[in-house]
């Protein structure tokens, strides 16, 4: 069963037709304000990836992550999809609720999948830090002290927030998202930390040529540019306590969230905002909760005031 996620307006289009002056999605936690990316080479769609590419990509990852080794992935939802392939056997605990895909991805390699509240000893325990929808933490030492054979963190959202982020350990895997914090989901571009046997493993197990050439040039480019990264971080903790305002003025409780998106509860829910054009991220199985990205503009802070 296909699941549903954020970032689709045929949706809202299909649900509400298509309001005056069209749609804002806001529905992803997606950065609206990404970063600046410089006109590619002639050779980045005319020629195969290169292994020279490949590994500058990784390098310029590994030292932003602080990490030893950064695997390029084609996204991170591609390696939470492989990663139960070539990990080591072991029942797994997942923290729930939290991003959808990452129970099916075990489940669909025959793990047996149970869901916690909080993390607790497994053979495999995923955790998502922060988390997805609901922006709950947990410290980097809270995690590592908890006992299983393999830990997971998917940190998909962690960049606005370093603090948080595990780095490099011997059984533990990390997950990081390229476009998301960089606002430019469409590369399709993410990374894997971990043991060198089994990034090994994964990184067999996605063949050659796994990362695009405009995502090899962008991504080395973007992680180097260590102003922009700073800078932005303070735009996007700005943008988030001004949508706190917004929508407490609004009579919307803060139920969570992170510097990319809020969680909230309120009358109206979805539809309250889809009356706007704005179109925010649902969930059939918490009918009065939702999530929205930031405003990318004044129009759009405009139509969050007419609410």
């Amino acid at each position: 069963m296909r699941l549903l996620h954020g970032g689709d307006l045929g949706h809202a289009r299909a649900a509400f037709g298509e309001p005056e002056g069209g749609w804002i999605d806001l529905s992803t936690g997606v950065n609206p304000w990404p970063w600046p990316a410089p006109p590619l080479s002639s050779d980045a769609l005319r020629r195969l990836p290169s292994e020279e590419g490949l590994a500058a990509l990784s390098a310029a990852a590994a030292r932003a992550f602080g990490a030893m080794r950064a695997l390029s992935v084609p996204g991170a939802q591609a390696a939470i999809r492989h990663l139960p392939f070539c990990a080591p056997p072991g029942d797994v605990a997942i923290v729930s609720p939290t991003y959808n895909e990452h129970a099916p991805a075990w489940e669909a390699a025959g793990r047996r999948v149970r869901r916690v509240e909080e993390p607790e000893p497994a053979g495999v325990l995923v955790v998502t830090n922060p988390n997805n929808p609901d922006g709950r933490s947990w410290r980097p030492e809270a995690l590592l002290a908890v006992d299983c054979g393999l830990l997971v963190v998917d940190e998909s959202f962690v960049d606005p927030t370093p603090e948080l982020s595990l780095g490099s350990h011997e059984h533990v895997v990390v997950l990081r998202s390229f476009g998301k914090f960089y606002g430019l989901p469409g590369l399709r571009l993410g990374f894997a930390l971990g043991p060198a046997e089994l990034l090994d493993r994964l990184e067999a197990w996605l063949g050659p040529w796994p990362v695009s050439g405009p995502a090899l040039e962008i991504g080395a480019r973007a992680y180097r540019d260590g102003a922009w990264t700073a800078e932005m971080r303070i735009r996007l903790g700005q943008a988030a306590a001004r949508l706190d305002e917004a929508l407490a003025a609004r009579g919307y409780e803060l139920l969570g969230g992170t510097p990319l998106f809020r969680f909230v509860a309120g009358e109206g829910g979805a539809a309250r905002f889809a009356r706007q054009g704005l179109w925010v991220r649902s969930f059939p199985d918490m009918p009065d909760r939702f999530r929205l990205g930031l405003p990318p503009d004044e129009a759009a802070w405009a139509r969050l005031a007419r609410l």
